[in-house]
């Protein structure tokens, strides 16, 4: 036997061990502090045994024990970020998607995998009142968002063969730190992104992007896309993507909306989403709103063949000899990327096991939770709202009788570091106008409404120690 090879009943025993381990550990998330009693050090130490020279064999294992220990667990609790809190069947589709191992680049080499994929991608798009549109999965927002500009950048402004041309790129000042980057890695210019002026409900100002196309116009400079944000990651704002649909098809630019967040709650409440459908590429994150394990990001897009354009490069060894197209298909004509797992296993054995209107109603939880919070946040005379709460991002903070700012911000990052070391809810934190906020986002189909019911008073709590001990 080959040295790495298992037999049949070395692998049922170690997977039956493995998923065990984990039924035992959902089982006791409730339970579990949301973040382990652990410093950078100590975890340093736990994990800093040399790699064995001689295989340990089942033995092996035994130090998973310490990676779930030390990990920050899945709770009902946790309220960081946007995180989805990864879904139990997608979790088990997962481990099948490794054993399979498909390389999902072109239909030859993955046939079950690629034509599932885009059947899911189809699907998707669909019930996201996106009939038509094309797409793809990969890693996560990121990604989504450089390979849409990309796109945008091709179609307006060629520069695959001679390199990039200067090309002006808009979005709301509470945009991303992912299309900056984009920006730079495609050779834009960080100081080619226009930051639009968001308004009181911070959303991007159709009437200030108006005005800075103009300018660039009248200035000799050429506007190239728009970025609109459905669901911004400090507050899950959604910018007026019709009215910026007019704008862009006025202009002529491309239309991206970055969907990551929030596009997703369009399956629960899509009055909230009007002119999503009319954007040219929407990027999406089912591993935040549709709770999958990461990762698993995807890109949307309306035109196959300006995604052909952008990323369509093929060396004669990878060129397929098939005539039927579907068997000719390559997802590396449409995408950045060359190596792909099979993500779209997990989303597609996911939904089959739940259905769709399952997810509709955990998304509709998310928000009704995070109005929730709103509620007893404004029922405290010690706590403030810091902004709208327009999906499941409610900002708020505590109210320090301090009228230097900086003083109030120090104390509600000292308040949050508490609440995290408390280990019985985990927030996160933001900043608006400048100010410190605590944040908590819904995006946990675990939580329930006696979980929201703590936040508050483990804020407040929190907030007494830290005035305690100055």
């Amino acid at each position: 036997m080959n040295a790495l090879q298992l037999s049949d009943s070395d692998f049922r025993a170690l997977a039956a061990r493995l998923t065990g381990l984990a039924a035992g550990y959902l089982a006791t998330l409730t339970r579990r502090r949301t973040f382990p009693e652990v410093s950078g050090q100590a975890s340093v130490n736990a994990f800093s045994e040399a790699l064995p020279e001689k295989g340990l064999g089942p033995a092996a294992l035994d130090a998973l024990a310490a990676v779930l220990e030390l990990s920050r667990p899945p709770s009902p609790r946790f309220f960081g970020y946007v995180l989805g809190s990864g879904e139990p069947v997608a979790a088990l589709a997962d481990l099948l998607a490794s054993v399979l191992n498909q390389n999902v680049t072109a239909w030859r080499s993955a046939p079950a995998a690629v034509t599932l994929e885009r059947q899911v991608v189809e699907a998707l798009a669909a019930a996201l009142d996106c009939r038509g549109y094309h797409g793809s999965f990969c890693g996560g927002g990121s990604m989504a968002n450089l390979m849409a500009l990309a796109m945008a950048r091709e179609a307006r402004l060629p520069a695959n063969a001679s390199g990039a041309r200067p090309g002006v790129v808009y979005a709301s000042s509470e945009v991303h730190m992912s299309i900056p980057k984009a920006m730079a890695l495609l050779g834009l210019g960080r100081e080619n992104l226009r930051l639009i002026p968001a308004d009181a409900c911070l959303r991007m100002s159709p009437a200030h992007l108006r005005e800075a196309i103009a300018a660039d116009h009248a200035a000799g400079r050429v506007p190239l896309a728009v970025v609109a944000t459905s669901g911004t990651v400090n507050t899950g704002s959604i910018d007026p993507l019709a009215e910026i649909a007019t704008l862009c098809r006025e202009h002529g630019l491309w239309m991206h909306v970055d969907g990551a967040y929030g596009a997703l709650a369009a399956l629960a409440v899509p009055e909230r989403f009007a002119g999503l459908n009319a954007a040219d590429s929407v990027s999406l994150d089912p591993h935040k709103w549709l709770y999958q394990p990461l990762d698993c990001g995807m890109l949307l897009f309306k035109d196959a063949q300006a995604a052909r354009v952008a990323f369509s490069y093929t060396g004669d060894y990878a060129k397929s000899l098939a005539e039927d197209p579907l068997e000719a298909f390559a997802f590396f004509d449409e995408s950045l990327e060359l190596s792909r797992r099979f993500r779209a296993l997990k989303l597609w054995l996911s939904l089959r096991y739940h259905g769709l209107d399952a997810f509709r109603r955990a998304i509709r939880a998310d928000l009704h939770h995070a109005q929730l919070l709103a509620q007893q946040v404004a029922a405290s005379a010690r706590l403030e709202l810091s902004a709208p709460v327009a999906l499941s991002a409610v900002c708020f903070r505590y109210l320090s009788g301090e009228g230097h700012a900086p003083d109030g911000d120090r104390l509600n990052a000292a308040i949050l570091r508490r609440v995290i070391e408390r280990g019985r809810v985990y927030l996160s934190n933001a900043s608006l106008g400048g100010r410190f906020v605590l944040r908590a986002c819904f995006v946990n189909h675990r939580t329930t409404e006696e979980d929201v019911a703590q936040i508050v008073p483990e804020v407040l709590e929190a907030a007494d120690e830290v005035l305690a001990a100055r």
